[in-house]
């Protein structure tokens, strides 16, 4: 097995703060890594872990890591790696492949570099382990009890395999817990997104026109916060229910062509390839900003973005100005995941959910090693435990049921 892949080992210390606010931050987890530390429930077994790569991330590794679980971890995205994290778990004896900035070819080695520990457990985002596994590197899913998928695109990659007879492991989703789709999802997206956009234009958004294409529960979460900072917030789907939702909610509801040229924020959250186009590029209104909140790197078509414009031009940190006949489009973080190219992604409070569930389900995976192939929900039991214990840790009490 590879030696890790560490960038730049000076930074061990400054990751290890990092490492060190966001566990003061997650009650949840820090809660079950002094169950594991004491039960050792991981003892004997490996597991890999792919989420992007920062600091609430190597903090959800280091718990497994106290568990007794021996630990490899990789980026899923290199513009959310922190080498300064990759550094301080090297440092702290776990096995990792990652570095910010990383080429594709080079993320999908990095990858494999982690799962040649040969997991017992896979801890995924967006199905790119689960891909691995079983078109590139099949050897290595030979101990594999199953897979914990955080994302709703690994969810969507895995049903697919399930219902194509392909998939050969068990996967629970994750992204399908309430205690994930309710808080990561809406909380979350919706004020990492905003945080990334306002960190990085420095403008306001009160009075300004936000377009949010999509309206799953990134969608929602970004056009609730987008209303609570005082814009007024237009709806894109292709969806009838959801955009019969958005409209219930309050929400104007039209499509993305009638939008465009009153367009001040353009967000998409769909998972779906080019749905901002050169047709769009042409309407948008001079000033209008560009942001990807979805998980795939093209949802806005940068590369037409390009052949449409005639100037390309860096204007600040992570903004890219795009001149078109009618005026400057603006394009966020290069078109890449807004929250994470930008800013920090979700905040450590919220992930404290998530990654408590992720905890918790590598535990159920360890007790249960029989699981045939196939897609699994989350345990309500887990979901509601997680639940309980923040709202515990939020000093907060509530009815029980009565006969």
């Amino acid at each position: 097995m590879k030696t890790s892949v560490v960038a730049r080992p000076q930074l061990a210390n400054d990751g290890r703060e990092r490492i060190q606010w966001v566990r003061e931050h997650m009650p949840v987890l820090r809660g079950l890594e002094a169950r594991f530390t004491k039960d050792q429930p991981f003892a004997g077994l490996r597991a890999v872990v792919c989420v992007h790569l920062e600091a609430k991330t190597a903090y959800l590794a280091e718990v497994l890591k106290a568990g007794g679980a021996q630990v490899a971890v990789s980026g899923s995205n290199p513009d959310s790696t922190r080498d300064n994290v990759v550094a301080a778990l090297s440092d702290a004896g776990l096995h990792v492949y990652a570095r910010h900035g990383a080429s594709p070819d080079e993320m999908r080695t990095y990858m494999e570099h982690a799962l040649e520990i040969r997991p017992h457990i896979v801890i995924d985002d967006g199905g790119d382990l689960v891909e691995i596994l079983h078109d590139t590197r099949p050897d290595l899913a030979a101990n594999l009890l199953g897979v914990c998928e955080e994302t709703t695109t690994g969810v969507e990659r895995a049903r697919f395999r399930a219902a194509a007879g392909s998939l050969t492991c068990a996967v629970l989703l994750i992204n399908d817990a309430r205690c994930k789709y309710l808080f990561d999802n809406i909380h979350g997206t919706g004020q990492s997104i905003w945080d990334a956009i306002m960190r990085s234009s420095n403008l306001v958004v009160a009075g300004k026109v936000a377009v949010v294409i999509g309206y799953g529960w990134c969608g929602r979460g970004i056009a609730d916060r987008a209303r609570g900072l005082g814009a007024r917030v237009i709806v894109c789907e292709i969806d009838p229910v959801k955009a019969l939702d958005a409209a219930m909610a309050g929400f104007e509801v039209c499509p993305l062509a009638a939008a465009a040229d009153r367009a001040d924020f353009v967000i998409t959250a769909t998972g779906a390839s080019a749905c901002v186009n050169a047709d769009h590029f042409r309407s948008l209104k001079p000033g209008a900003m560009l942001v990807n909140a979805g998980h795939f790197w093209d949802e806005i078509d940068v590369d037409a973005l390009r052949t449409t414009a005639t100037e390309e031009k860096q204007l600040r940190e992570h903004i890219t100005g795009y001149r078109l006949p009618q005026g400057w489009l603006y394009l966020l973080g290069q078109g890449h995941i807004a929250n994470i190219a930008c800013a920090d992604g979700h905040p450590a409070d919220i992930m404290d959910l998530s990654f408590s569930l992720q905890a918790l389900c590598a535990l159920h995976l360890s007790k249960n090693r029989n699981l045939a192939s196939g897609v699994y929900p989350v345990p309500d039991e887990i979901d509601q435990e997680v639940a309980r214990l923040k709202l515990s840790a939020m000093g907060l009490d509530i009815d029980l049921a009565t006969a």
